[in-house]
């Protein structure tokens, strides 16, 4: 019996650039709020559009350090604001996304904030987000679903409440739905898949592994397949498939990776995978971008 457990890097690293470029303390932290922001703090918030940084704010957030209220900081700035909303972290560079993830995600991904000022002294980062009062605040619609049939987007299409679990679930769902082509390979519609909160745990258990300690496989440093992870959570597996890569800082970017190469496609379109979990985690060590695992698998009945 096949265990889908494709690995493919080519075209995928090429986006960790978008990540490493950021040499300066306050491009990092800059691009890291981009970071949380475009994954919604890890699938647990809408996604939001990319940020604006704005000197008058830099200048704010450099006031508020130096002891000023941030709402008088920012009026002294001239940034005209309809909403202004403040972070003071503490952090090193290597663990601000963990620590902005974990401090108040919200606030870094409010889709509300266009602009951000960042002030930053050593270990310590203040940020200043804001919107300008003649801007007007409402939500952006995401974007459409990339290559969707016409009925299914409208069946499907995401509201401002979507997550990034969801947003993959209807990204795979659509594909399946009307079949496609991995590399010489042709596949007629399938089933759609459902979600499983167990598989999302294994997807997350192992993405944080590799991003902790700085490798990109599929078996694990202790030896463990993508099947023996699901059956240590006690889940019950007929088969087991896992798709991961490495550097792309949006849900529709690892998605379509995976469709535009064949194995990680061929997974994707099983028609005996039933259910799927996915999730990501931020490198810890030189690898500093997004590790991303799908978890797939079809269950015993």
């Amino acid at each position: 019996m096949r265990r889908p457990s494709c690995k493919a890097r080519t075209g995928l690293w090429l986006l960790l650039a978008a990540l490493s470029a950021a040499s300066t303390a306050r491009a990092d932290v800059l691009a890291t709020v981009q970071v949380l922001r475009a994954g919604g703090c890890g699938g647990v918030l809408p996604l939001a559009q990319p940020i604006h940084r704005d000197a008058m704010l830099d200048q704010a957030a450099r006031q508020w350090a130096a002891g000023r209220l941030p709402a008088q900081a920012t009026a002294q700035s001239g940034y005209r604001a309809q909403a202004v909303a403040t972070l003071h972290v503490s952090s090193s560079p290597r663990a601000m996304l963990e620590t902005l993830r974990r401090s108040d995600c919200r606030t870094v991904a409010d889709r509300t904030m266009r602009d951000i000022g960042i002030y930053q002294s050593g270990a310590q980062a203040w940020l200043v987000f804001a919107t300008l009062a003649s801007t007007p605040v409402a939500v952006p619609a995401p974007p459409p679903p990339r290559h969707s049939a016409p009925a299914v987007a409208a069946a499907t299409a995401p509201g401002p409440s979507a997550t990034l679990a969801g947003r993959a679930l209807q990204l795979v769902n659509e594909v399946r739905a009307r079949g496609t082509r991995c590399g010489s390979r042709s596949f007629a519609p399938v089933a759609p898949i459902m979600l499983s909160g167990t598989l999302a745990g294994v997807a997350s258990g192992h993405a944080n592994d590799m991003a902790v300690h700085g490798y990109f496989e599929h078996e694990d440093l202790a030896g463990n397949s993508p099947a023996d992870r699901v059956r240590a959570v006690g889940y019950r597996e007929k088969l087991v498939g896992e798709n991961i890569a490495y550097g792309p800082l949006s849900v529709e970017d690892v998605v379509q990776g995976w469709l535009d190469s064949p194995g990680h496609c061929e997974n994707i379109m099983d028609p005996r995978f039933a259910e799927m979990g996915i999730a990501y985690a931020a490198g810890h060590s030189t690898r500093r971008g997004l590790f991303w695992v799908q978890v797939l698998a079809e269950p015993r009945s």
